[in-house]
């Protein structure tokens, strides 16, 4: 009975975290934030779909796009740039993808400056009317590299630096 309950207990808090990631899928780009929510960006192992995922800990409250097709690819704009050379060259690695949902603008970004060896990570969601809201990254917790996305079907963006 002991075995019982010990098992029903661990088997808990499985059933009913949410799923930020399904068994057909892998992560490309995942953090926590510093308000304790989780940004999980998914695609199908067979490029199938691509998914933006965030919520809590146990609820996932917004997916985009609803739908799981391969047009979701489309959905999505990705930009990066690169310049080497450390301090000296202001150096830095900036990567950015945005959507649209509803009116309002997210951008996905996980930056790094060489000359103040400043990292960051974060979303920045924009409403109709201009407003920017903020939602702070905790960069330690990053999986993935949103770098992945250069051989995927999501539209490609040139910074024109």
């Amino acid at each position: 009975m002991r075995i019982f309950f010990l098992l029903f207990a661990v088997m808990i808090p499985m059933v009913f975290s949410a799923q930020y990631l399904l068994p057909n899928e892998e992560t490309i780009f995942s953090f926590d934030t510093k308000n304790g929510k989780k940004m999980a960006l998914v695609k199908d192992n067979n490029n199938g779909y691509i998914q933006y995922r965030f919520g809590s800990k146990d609820l996932v409250e917004m997916e985009f796009p609803t739908t799981r097709t391969k047009e979701s690819w489309k959905q999505f704009t990705y930009n990066s740039y690169h310049r080497g050379g450390g301090k000296q060259n202001a150096g830095m690695d900036l990567n950015y993808l945005t959507f649209t949902n509803n009116n309002y603008k997210y951008v996905l970004f996980r930056t790094y400056y060489a000359e103040d060896e400043s990292l960051s990570t974060g979303i920045t969601v924009t409403d109709s009317k201009g407003k920017e809201t903020n939602i702070t990254g905790i960069y330690k917790s990053i999986k993935g590299c949103m770098c992945n996305l250069d051989d995927t079907e999501v539209k490609k963006e040139d910074f024109g630096l």
